[in-house]
């Protein structure tokens, strides 16, 4: 099964908008876990997952702004 979640042509303000809001959901989703959860390895694994979408939400931002031209977003999940 598959869900299209994106798909199209968006100027740049709106792909940041996009990408930031879906990013976050997903860190949303470790700190909830993280604040569940008692399990110190489990913790630190999350941890570093929130850093690294950081890491890409920041590197994202910063190559949309470089486009002169409107950014194309696929979003897609698989479930298997």
């Amino acid at each position: 099964m598959t869900i299209q979640l994106i798909q199209g042509q968006f100027d740049a303000n709106d792909a940041i908008d996009i990408i930031t809001k879906m990013i976050h959901v997903k860190i949303k989703y470790h700190e909830n876990k993280i604040a569940g959860n008692s399990n110190e390895e489990d913790i630190k694994n999350r941890e570093t997952k929130i850093k690294h979408l950081q890491k890409e939400l920041f590197e994202a931002r910063k190559g949309i702004l470089l486009k002169k031209e409107n950014v194309g977003l696929d979003a897609t999940i698989n479930i298997i």
